[in-house]
């Protein structure tokens, strides 16, 4: 690492993200939890230190040690659990970053209503849930349904609908089982923390992602979502939205209102939005890139490569993105699922992969695993993410490789809950 001239601490992240450091021309000192550390890593960055980051101790004491020894100019985190520990270094060695404040905001969605009480244009009803009666008691006031979800959560996991009086006690049994579990059933990565209730948002539901320059905000993409109302699992992605141009300068206004109103400057949000009756409302937003093969989508449609902006930009190693982007293609991501049961075959993954068009295939499940009922993303169980010239012929295009060339067969199980 004598050789490089300047250094980015990684907090967590994928193999992707150290080989975009590592093409920016950055040493990289990476800080990766146990359950996160490939071979692949451990082999292009230029320092590796594992260990559970997300325990605060621990987190400080690698990169003091990291500090002693390379002097990173950047500490980035593109992971849900390493946003809070990032910003918290970032302040304390005065890198450039988020501010804590802003990223605790963002992170605890009932903190993240209760600022925004102060903006009415961006204000929804909300309320902490205490006991099974503050359930009662917000839908007498909200009305029916709403949702209820913990402060801290990702990927839908713990979200409920509570459509009437008669849901409020199961919910509430389901909010007591939740409380204080681990909120990821593939690692063990953070612990849900209380839960909130909100008023329900009809209307299609859409991601934006944006990039902020110094207070500049550009919404780099307007990302379709396609969704249930029997369960919160996200089943499919596509950029650009099919919007009109009325709505997508309504999203614009909308997002560059809510990252004024939230204090933050610099950096990706990936933030979730409702088109209401009224037009589009926030929901949640992260100062991350969004999963699901968005950071794929949006580089093919638009050209932008969020991830390396967000390594790069601290350091000023990428340029400003202009204020209106144009697609120069279209991509999707359907995400693969099948009835509750046992995995009996998978295939085609390998073929499909080979395809010029396919951006990413995967199948996280093998014969003799179980298929859990579709409740949230942990129970998806692969994905395929297309290009396309335009929208509709990516999603039509992924759903029939999906159909005719993926192989996934599993059998009915009654011991699968």
């Amino acid at each position: 690492m004598s050789t490089i001239d300047r250094v980015v601490l990684l907090l967590g992240g994928k193999d992707a993200t150290v080989k975009k450091a590592k093409a920016l021309g950055l040493g990289v000192v990476l800080i990766q939890h146990p359950e996160r550390m490939t071979a692949y890593q451990q082999a292009l960055a230029d320092c590796v230190l594992v260990d559970d980051y997300t325990q605060w101790p621990t987190a400080l004491r690698l990169t003091e040690e990291a500090f002693r020894r390379w002097r990173p100019e950047a500490i980035v985190s593109l992971t849900e659990a390493g946003l809070e520990p990032a910003a918290r270094l970032c302040e304390l060695y005065e890198v450039p970053g988020t501010p804590l404040e802003v990223v605790t905001r963002l992170r605890d969605k009932q903190r993240m209503r209760e600022h925004l009480a102060a903006f009415p244009s961006l204000a929804l009803p909300f309320g902490a849930v205490t006991d099974e009666a503050s359930l009662r008691a917000f839908g007498e006031r909200a009305g029916h349904p709403f949702i209820v979800k913990p402060r801290n959560g990702a990927a839908g996991l713990g979200v409920m609908r509570v459509n009437g009086p008669e849901d409020t006690a199961e919910v509430w049994r389901r909010v007591r089982e939740l409380d204080g579990s681990r909120s990821d059933r593939k690692s063990r990565m953070f612990t849900l923390d209380g839960f909130m209730m909100e008023a329900l948002v009809p209307g299609p539901e859409f991601s934006v992602e944006t990039f902020s320059f110094a207070g500049r905000h550009v919404v780099v993409a307007v990302t379709e979502k396609t969704v249930s109302d029997t369960h919160f699992a996200e089943l499919g992605h596509a950029v650009p939205a099919r919007v009109t141009e009325d709505v997508h300068a309504r999203i614009r206004a909308t997002m560059s209102a809510f990252l004024d109103a939230m204090g933050l400057t610099d950096g990706p949000t990936h933030t979730e939005v409702r088109l209401g009756p009224d037009g589009p409302v926030v929901i949640e937003s992260h100062n991350r890139i969004g999963g699901g093969c968005i950071n794929e989508l949006v580089h093919s449609a638009y050209g932008v490569d969020l991830a390396s902006h967000a390594i790069g930009w601290p350091l000023r190693l990428v340029p400003e993105l202009p204020d209106r982007l144009t697609p120069i293609a279209a991509a999707c991501t359907l995400f693969v699922h099948r009835a509750p049961g046992v995995v009996t075959e998978v295939g085609g993954v390998e073929a499909l992969a080979e395809r010029p068009e396919v951006l990413a295939a995967e199948i996280s499940v093998r014969p003799g695993d179980r298929v859990r009922p579709l409740r949230d993303n942990w129970d998806r169980l692969g994905h395929l993410a297309v290009t396309a010239p335009d929208t509709d012929t990516a999603l039509a295009h992924c759903a029939k490789l999906i159909e005719e060339e993926l192989i996934l067969r599993t059998r009915a199980d009654e011991a699968v809950a």
